[in-house]
This record gives C-alpha cells, structure tokens and sequence, in this order.
C-alpha cells in the first residue's frame, strides 16, 4: 500500500474546509435528517446543523460525537497499519532536508525571497527555540522557527465556505534543525489530489463554491511547495 504524506491530519483539515459538501441531494423529507455514512462509520454532519451563508458558523459537533466517531475509526485504522503519534505526524507533514553547507539564515533567507516572487505574504513569525531557552532554560534545544504565510484571496474564499477553518489558517512553514544538525523545512500536506480517486470527488464537482476552494487549496499547496523547495536548495 503506498502511503504519501496526504496525511490523516491533512483529511480531516481539508475535510473541514473543503469536502463538508452538501449531503443529501436526494430531497427525500424522510432522509432529511439521517447523518452522513461511510460504510459502518456516522460522521457528525447533518443537514440542518451546516452553515450555507457566507461566513455563518455549523453547529457544534459535541465531544462525545466526535469520541464516537472516533472509536468507529481506530479499528478500521489498526487493520490498515500499526502507527502511534509519532507515525501520525510524520504522516501529516511535507518536509525537505536542506542541501548540505547552507546554514539556517540561508534557507531561511531563501525561504523568504521565494514567497515574495510568488506573492505570499509573511504575516507571523515564531521563535520558538527562543521561548524554550527563556522560559524553559533548555539551551540544548535545537533552533527552530515556524513561518506563518497568508494568501488573502484564498483565505477569505475559505473562510466564507467554512468559518471553522480559521483554525487551520495562515498556512505555516516550519524550519528547523535535528538531533543531527541537519535543517528541515517543513509545513502540513495540503495535497487534495487522492479526491481524484472519489466518485465526484465528494460532491465538491457540482458546488461553484468548492470547486474555487479546490482551486485555491492546489494553488497553495504549489506555492508552498515551491518555497520549501527553494529553501531547501539555498535557491535565489
């Protein structure tokens, strides 16, 4: 079985933005409130309870649902393969070792140029190793520094569909060096292209709305790519 870094966690955030599509287009009354099944798992959507205006909020899904549909889950997930949480990270991310006798400004430096040319904007910055030497006094922790990146055009497109996905947003680049001092640019896998093997790619073919949104999460995730691989190669 080949397992790219499409990523559990890039299903669910994805599936929250982009893939929560309208569920019955039967318009049978009786079926009106009858949950979203995939095989013997419930998902917790119902119709009544989705936002249709822009930027209006779902409903929340309590904890016990999600814990339910969760349990649903595991077993299926165990069949599949054996993975703990550092197996389900691994999974989640895209990353890039950098080419070797670039030093951490340099990618970084790289990192930057690149997103100018294809008009991603900086909007946050991360220190992180700072904060774990001056709060925590570890001075053997490694450096690194989250990147946050924002495409306005696309995060409000988002953001109208699935207020909810704010969580998820701006989109992030990670870099940071190991327990080897090797650098790593890293960021989570937005790649949708696995709806392509789903029967109308989950009713995201029929909605104008999120057949945008597919187009934007594809253009950010080219974008993206492109800059972790600049950094990564020391390009400018």
């Amino acid at each position: 079985m080949k397992m790219r870094a499409t990523a559990l966690g890039a299903v669910f955030a994805l599936t929250n933005v982009l893939i929560a599509a309208p569920a019955m287009a039967s318009g049978n009354p009786y079926l009106a409130n009858v949950p979203v099944s995939a095989g013997p798992i419930t998902l917790p959507i119902t119709p009544g309870g989705r936002g249709t205006r822009p930027y209006e909020m779902s409903r929340i899904i309590a904890p016990e649902e999600k814990a339910a549909m969760m349990k649903q889950m595991m077993p299926m997930m165990n069949m599949v393969t054996r993975m703990d949480v550092k197996d389900v990270m691994n999974l989640m991310a895209i990353k890039y070792k950098a080419s070797e006798g670039l030093s951490f400004d340099d990618v970084v430096e790289s990192m930057k140029l690149r997103a100018n040319q294809v008009n991603f904007k900086l909007v946050g910055h991360s220190p992180m190793y700072k904060d774990i030497q001056a709060v925590l006094g570890d001075m053997d922790a490694p450096r690194m520094e989250v990147f946050h990146y924002c495409d306005i055009a696309a995060g409000r497109a988002v953001l109208k569909y699935a207020p909810e996905a704010l969580v998820y947003l701006p989109c992030r680049i990670g870099i940071m060096e190991d327990a080897d001092k090797n650098i790593w640019v890293m960021t989570l896998d937005w790649d949708i292209s696995w709806l392509d093997s789903i029967s109308g790619k989950m009713g995201l073919e029929q909605n104008p709305e999120t057949k945008e949104l597919v187009q934007f999460a594809q253009d950010i995730r080219d974008k993206m790519d492109n800059i972790m691989r600049a950094a990564a190669t020391g390009d400018l």
